[in-house]
């Protein structure tokens, strides 16, 4: 059974214009054509928009989305959104501890009593990765990292945020497209992304302040076994390739 582009954009809480961009963009193809040009969407390209509308909500590019969606065999798509569902539970569970949160405070201030500072910011706590940052890189590397984070404004985080970003859909633009990681290209990316890491606290440096090559290629692998971070370069394939331009990199270095 296969539904037309109107019903499809409904249900998704989208627009037709966009589900043809998608298709012209190469996202999302529609599985049948009707004589007079409507599109039709069996089950198959159905969780293939729910899975596109998942990584937008990511903030991934298109040319990212579209790498971690061709990236993988017949049963990806199950996998793929197994992992999508257990970052949305994380979410689920983060806002429902938000909104209570909230209404917590809210019945305080209508029985004009006042709200209790334990209760008010649950939720909100940036540090909720604390536990596996420790585990991973030490105490010391968590608390450089907190300090150094809580010490900037809200432009200064954002404009972090941006250059992170930024950072990410190049890789995951430049994987797509096919680009060889020992290309002056990814070469000028490895270098960009060496700059960023030695720029933030607690990365393990050397005497003459650059990176340790067995960290940096630390993170090459980590990136590409953990799928949250292989998520941000595009999937497994973009992941790889960041890891492999990173090896490169380092063996072109002084």
């Amino acid at each position: 059974m296969d539904y037309p582009i109107t019903t499809v954009a409904r249900l998704a809480g989208t627009t037709s214009r966009t589900l043809r961009h998608y298709g012209d963009v190469g996202l999302l193809e529609p599985s049948r054509v009707g004589a007079n040009g409507y599109r039709f969407y069996d089950a198959p390209a159905l969780v293939r928009l729910q899975r596109i509308l998942l990584l937008r909500s990511l903030g991934l590019p298109i040319p990212a989305i579209r790498a971690v969606l061709d990236d993988g065999d017949e049963a990806a798509p199950a996998s793929a959104l197994r992992a999508h569902l257990d970052h949305l539970r994380g979410e689920q569970q983060r806002l429902d501890r938000q909104i209570t949160a909230v209404l917590t405070t809210v019945e305080a201030l209508e029985r004009g009593e006042e709200p209790m500072p334990e209760m008010m910011f649950d939720g909100f706590d940036h540090t909720r990765y604390r536990e596996e940052v420790e585990e991973r890189w030490g105490r010391d590397a968590y608390a450089q990292g907190d300090t150094w984070w809580r010490g900037k404004t809200g432009a200064e985080r954002d404009a972090f945020g941006r250059e992170v970003a930024d950072l990410n859909a190049c890789w995951a633009d430049a994987a797509a497209r096919g680009v060889p990681p020992t290309g002056e290209e990814a070469q000028d990316l490895a270098g960009r992304h060496v700059a960023w890491l030695s720029s933030v606290p607690g990365a393990l440096l050397d005497d003459d302040g650059a990176l340790l090559p067995e960290y940096l290629r630390g993170l090459g692998a980590m990136y590409v076994q953990d799928p949250r971070f292989a998520a941000n370069y595009g999937g497994q394939g973009g992941a790889e390739f960041v890891r492999d331009a990173l090896e490169a990199w380092l063996e072109r270095a002084p």
